[in-house]
């Protein structure tokens, strides 16, 4: 396995090819999974950023997430040896939401794989899990590869990574793009020249909006960004913050708080992300464990909540009708798109049925609470024309 770039240390915060970019736009910088990442601007809050990227467009710096390439004849059968997903079924340019699962059935973390050739995949996962993440795909790659099996793992320390996202994320990079994108679907990336560079450009994100997130070399990472914001009438820069409550709107697991090594997809309402064939065959880390969930059932559940009074934030107790408690809040926040705090956590089975009346306990008080489908916010994702 190659791998050039340089992950966490312990002296130091790693900067992305933008920190420049967004100081010079009054970026809020702070730290976050190893690196130092605008969390808001001065000229826009949370609230605002939030907002607009509902009703027009934003930009993302997301370059701390780890970008891999996978090659070689066997690539599908390996990566399919630790993630959920059936990617053999994948078409070229098919993308699909996926999970690196453990021996016991755990999330290691969540990812997107696009299938970039025949024979190639592209990985997008987090930022916080990529030192794990490594450990595990090249030690899993050394057996893979002694058993004569064709399969290599490169890390793109070359590209940084940025997301336009709203409503008006299609009419920019069409202007931008010269051409046409009717055909280019949610959860599909292809290669593009883009105002003379080029990208890699995936139509997906974390927002519940439609939108991309385009991998641009280093090099040409400000100047593209600088289009892509034009005159700042229709889009703007946005941090961390607004990310992190425009995910929450959207129904979207944030790993560390709603994912982890203990939680198994199933429990995590991801049993979806399990392909047909996958369910029948198995073949990826844990399977043994998950599989007969399917069918079988777990003992907790993620739920989405309405909850009255203040935020429930992370750790929040969950409680039942009986007084006792049934379940621990991993993600709240106050809904700027709905103007009523939402939450989300695991409950036992049987409380996790939308409308189910339930209590948090938020500062020692308790507040009423109640179960709702998610995502909170509908998504508006283009399917195509």
């Amino acid at each position: 396995m190659r791998a050039g770039k340089v992950l966490r240390s312990a002296a130091s915060l790693q900067r992305t090819a933008l920190f420049s970019f967004h100081l010079e736009n009054a970026g809020k910088m702070v730290p976050f999974a190893g690196w130092e990442m605008p969390v808001q601007y001065a000229k826009e809050g949370v609230l605002a950023s939030h907002l607009w990227t509902r009703e027009k467009a934003s930009i993302f710096d997301v370059s701390h997430m780890l970008q891999t390439r996978w090659t070689g004849n066997d690539s599908a059968k390996f990566l399919e040896s630790l993630v959920v997903a059936d990617t053999q079924a994948l078409p070229v340019g098919g993308s699909t939401l996926s999970v690196f699962t453990n021996e016991n059935g755990g999330i290691i973390d969540d990812t997107v794989i696009n299938r970039e050739t025949a024979g190639g995949f592209y990985v997008v996962s987090n930022a916080g899990c990529a030192e794990k993440d490594l450990a595990h795909i090249r030690k899993q790659l050394a057996d893979f590869q002694a058993k004569g099996g064709d399969a290599d793992v490169t890390v793109i320390d070359t590209h940084s990574l940025v997301a336009i996202q709203g409503p008006a994320a299609a009419s920019v990079v069409t202007r931008l793009a010269g051409k046409d994108l009717a055909d280019f679907a949610f959860m599909t990336g292809r290669k593009m020249t883009i105002r003379g560079i080029d990208v890699h450009i995936s139509r997906c994100g974390y927002t519940g909006e439609d939108g991309f997130e385009i991998s641009v070399p280093h090099n040409d990472v400000v100047e593209f960004t600088k289009h892509l914001l034009g005159d700042g009438s229709t889009v703007k820069l946005a941090g961390l913050g607004a990310r992190d409550s425009l995910r929450l709107e959207a129904g979207l697991c944030l790993y560390g708080h709603d994912l982890d090594e203990t939680v198994t997809p199933i429990e995590a309402g991801l049993t979806w992300t399990i392909g047909q064939r996958r369910r029948k065959e198995g073949g990826f880390l844990g399977a043994d464990k998950i599989l007969p969930q399917i069918k079988g059932g777990v003992t907790r559940r993620r739920i989405g909540l309405f909850v009255e009074g203040a935020p429930a934030r992370e750790g929040a107790e969950i409680v039942g009708a009986d007084g006792n408690t049934v379940g621990t809040v991993t993600s709240g926040c106050p809904s700027p798109s709905l103007g009523r705090n939402i939450a989300m956590g695991y409950v036992q089975n049987g409380h996790h049925k939308a409308g189910t009346e339930l209590q948090v306990k938020v500062r020692g008080k308790l507040q009423k609470a109640v179960v709702t489908k998610m995502p909170f916010v509908e998504a508006r994702y283009y399917r195509g024309a």
